[in-house]
């Protein structure tokens, strides 16, 4: 075994009780033994963070962050994984706060007492910002929050009071022009482009009249939805636009009155209400207006 000074930080001591080619181990100790931390190498140039330690989350953290730094430099690692159960809000806490970011959930991956159970993926790389960072502490708190998909469709309508309704090929619906807007993307923008790619022309935006929020639906996370003005036009429009072919079969215009059966139960109650009063933001929540 390599000669390995004991790692501390003013109050724990952890000192090097096996080191292989496969698993390097350090037991715990704050004026008694508290347990042991390893790295067990993966694949090369990664490990897994494993503890078992008495003493509480902090001592754990302390100890976490300790060895990481241990394994980055002396170990020459370049990334770092703890693997925890996400119901064990104590142990993820521990991950976060000793610099892993929350990267994903393996789900069924462990096998407990004959249960399938999820695992919670958190990861750090080591050219990553440390925790007492305010980058860093920033990119650790983005990897816990929720990630919420963000819709933007555009109503276009006709001289006569029509909506525009594109025939999509992956539904029965009909569907307005737009779709979800990617990451690190506004969603005017993310209207403009999606309309661009179905239509061949995307028509300027002149204002919100709609914010919707949409409940979970046939497998889909909830998302808030932005509906967005394409504007007043000549029914004629139809005959200048350009459907891809691929996403988009065809278009149509549609009376308000007439929606039933053709659109979502989602659009069939918000676009009759949207559609008589344009001139109005429209408060919705899964298509219906939020009274109070």
């Amino acid at each position: 075994m390599t000669a390995v000074h004991p790692l501390t930080d003013g109050e724990l001591t952890l000192r090097l009780s096996r080191q292989d080619q496969q698993v390097v181990s350090f037991d715990v100790e704050h004026s008694k033994p508290l347990g042991t931390v390893e790295v067990r190498r993966t694949t090369p140039g990664v490990g897994l963070v494993v503890w078992e330690l008495d003493g509480g989350p902090e001592v754990a953290q302390r100890a976490v962050r300790l060895v990481s730094e241990f394994a980055f430099a002396e170990l020459e690692l370049e990334r770092l994984q703890v693997e925890v159960d996400p119901a064990i809000h104590a142990s993820a806490r521990v991950a976060i706060r000793s610099g892993f970011r929350r990267e994903g959930v393996l789900r069924g991956a462990a096998l407990v007492e004959g249960e399938r159970r999820d695992v919670a993926v958190y990861g750090m790389r080591v050219d990553d910002p440390r925790p007492d960072t305010v980058t860093g502490w920033t990119a650790l708190m983005d990897s816990t929050l929720p990630k919420k998909r963000v819709i933007a469709h555009v109503i276009v309508r006709d001289t006569t009071g029509r909506v525009l309704l594109c025939q999509v090929s992956y539904k029965n619906d009909l569907e307005l022009p737009g779709g979800v807007v990617e990451p690190d993307e506004d969603p005017a923008g993310g209207a403009s482009r999606e309309m661009h790619e179905e239509l061949g022309i995307a028509l300027p935006l002149l204002g919100v009249l709609a914010i919707d929020w949409l409940p979970r639906w046939e497998g889909w996370g909830d998302a808030v939805e932005i509906l967005y003005d394409g504007g007043v036009h000549d029914p004629g429009l139809l005959d200048t636009l350009q459907p891809d072919g691929f996403e988009i079969r065809g278009i149509s215009w549609h009376s308000p009155d007439a929606l039933d059966g053709l659109v979502s139960p989602l659009n069939a109650r918000r676009l009759p209400l949207i559609l008589a009063a344009p001139s109005q933001l429209h408060n919705l929540s899964n298509g219906s207006p939020i009274t109070s």
